[in-house]
């Protein structure tokens, strides 16, 4: 079983100084994988009584943050409907997790198809893919089990984003920012959660554990790879980057945290409880919070150019960064501030 949330791995915080600090960095995620994993089916009690999906389980009620759950709508609703509700949101989380994790696992696929022999990378990534099988399993096994019609991602964003696995064989660096918008909103509401108590159902517990824990290394070494390989990039793909990043993760972020539209009408949410929950300057705010650190680690590439920066206010998810360095950098500027 996943240890409590307090003593979850963090991050490998070393900086990637130098070529040796890099290849450092990725032999512990490598090890750490050895020593700390979980199967999906080996490692979560499944038909333990305790661990039941019950539909109206009052467990499943939206926690404070959720701010459907705090509109008038939502608490006048029977305690059923409001633990169907909690469930729906849970569950299509995790469908969209796996979703992305599918576009993820190819991804990777591909950017190790070309790794030279000898390249620690190759492990590494490896062990993420194995990692990423065993989260697909345990949320879709999840999903079954609370017999809901969950769909997960919109069917034209579904289509769109099967062109994210081919994204490495034209711009690894735009592929590991990808990776960073999938998995670091879900990651900051999944701490949250944990971190305030409002987790309640011992299945939901323990697959949050488990996912934070493994994530962690996986955010760990996207990040390190983008410090390693950003400040050798070129003027024009850094610019380039540093526009289409806010872009990704405007998208990504929204798709995490924003209510299901199959949700929206299976329960007849009227439009205007929608409007007040997600786009309140609050609910807004989470949305760009969620995204906190990977701006900070653009801002501390030197990757937020002024044009950049307005993009990211165009999406909502602009904050001043908290870094010493400049947001700011020269268009012949071809390494990190």
């Amino acid at each position: 079983m996943p240890k409590a949330p307090t003593e979850l791995a963090d991050e490998v915080r070393e900086q990637v100084k130098d070529e040796k600090s890099y290849l450092a960095v990725i032999d512990r995620l490598n090890k750490a994988s050895v020593d700390k994993h979980w199967e999906a089916y080996a490692d979560i009690p499944w038909d333990d009584p305790e661990f039941t999906v019950d539909k109206n389980d009052p467990r499943w009620v939206l926690p404070p943050f959720d701010r459907l759950g705090e509109t008038a709508w939502y608490q006048s609703q029977p305690p059923e409907v409001q633990s169907q509700i909690g469930l729906w949101r849970v569950a299509t989380a995790m469908k969209i997790g796996l979703q992305f994790e599918n576009l993820l696992k190819r991804g990777l696929l591909n950017y190790a198809y070309r790794l030279p022999n000898g390249r620690p990378e190759f492990r590494y990534v490896y062990h993420e893919t194995t990692e990423e099988c065993h989260h697909g399993m345990m949320f879709q096994e999840f999903v079954n089990r609370t017999k809901m019609p969950i769909r997960g991602m919109p069917r034209s964003l579904s289509l769109i984003a099967q062109a994210a696995p081919w994204i490495p064989l034209i711009n690894t660096e735009m592929f590991f920012v990808f990776v960073l918008g999938g998995e670091d909103p879900i990651d900051y509401v999944q701490r949250k959660s944990l971190k305030g108590g409002h987790i309640k159902h011992p299945l939901e517990e323990t697959i949050m554990k488990i996912h934070i824990a493994e994530e962690a290394r996986h955010i760990s070494f996207a990040r390190h790879y983008l410090k390693h390989r950003v400040p050798g990039m070129n003027p024009l793909r850094r610019r380039i980057l540093g526009v289409a990043t806010p872009v990704v993760l405007g998208v990504m972020a929204r798709i995490m945290l924003s209510p299901p539209g199959p949700m929206v009408r299976h329960f007849g949410i009227p439009k205007d409880v929608v409007r007040a929950a997600y786009k309140s300057e609050a609910s807004q705010a989470e949305i760009s919070n969620s995204v906190g650190k990977i701006r900070d680690l653009m801002a501390e590439l030197g990757v937020i150019s002024p044009v950049g920066r307005q993009v990211w206010k165009a999406f909502g998810i602009w904050d001043e960064p908290r870094t010493r360095r400049s947001v700011e950098t020269s268009s012949s500027n071809g390494r990190a501030a």
